[in-house]
């Protein structure tokens, strides 16, 4: 019995199938990856990228989910009421080209600001004067674009800056202190300090605005 265990083990992890474990969940549909955490949602490891579990009959990815740079459309694959209105719950973010399209929303990354915790990449606050940005769950793709400079594009005047990425903007929950007691990010957020905001030229009192973005 040992045996037909061990080879029947054997053929599963030659196939490329890891069992999902919600723990430490990072990478959305068509993500990377190798160890037994490693995908978000209701999503499995397959030939080293997450995808649909066929046992739990998901349909994520093939309904064109793509995080973090994936191709096609990014369905909801749940729904989080706070204060009983529901919120669309997402792993995934719309692909990332060399001009995506998102919406600028504007957070204080500062102690008791909007951000609630600290930054998640660095476990540090950020001052309004530093242009950092926080990015929705499937475009901050499990931390992998932690510390990186990013290009935004106003929509409205052309102005253009770069920004750090210091946070993930959670498209999956929140209500809760966490959270500062906001709501989930839509799916194309990219969640900007004031001093972003300034240096495109602006107006604060908007509160979103459309821009594009790209990896600088």
């Amino acid at each position: 019995m040992a045996n037909t265990i061990l080879i029947s083990l054997s053929l599963f992890l030659t196939a490329g199938i890891t069992i999902f474990t919600l723990g430490n969940a990072q990478s959305s549909c068509n993500g990377p990856c190798q160890t037994l955490n490693d995908c978000a949602g209701q999503l499995i490891c397959i030939n080293g990228k997450c995808t649909d579990d066929p046992d739990v009959g998901t349909h994520i990815c093939s309904s064109g989910g793509g995080g973090g740079g994936g191709g096609g459309t990014c369905n909801p694959y749940g729904t989080l009421y706070c204060n009983g209105t529901p919120y669309p719950q997402y792993t995934c973010s719309p692909p990332v080209t060399s001009s995506t399209a998102a919406k600028l929303t504007l957070n204080d990354f500062s102690p008791g600001g909007d951000g609630g915790a600290p930054s998640e990449c660095d476990g540090q606050y950020h001052s309004n004067s530093e242009r950092v940005v926080a990015l929705s769950t499937g475009w901050y793709a499990g931390g992998s674009r932690c510390g990186k400079l990013i290009r935004i594009v106003a929509s409205s005047n052309g102005r253009s800056t770069t920004a750090k990425v210091v946070d993930e903007c959670d498209s999956r929950y929140g209500c809760d202190a966490e959270h500062a007691g906001q709501p989930p990010c839509k799916n194309n957020i990219v969640d900007g300090s004031d001093a972003v905001w300034k240096a495109l030229g602006l107006d604060e009192n908007l509160g979103i605005v459309p821009i594009t973005w790209s990896m600088a």
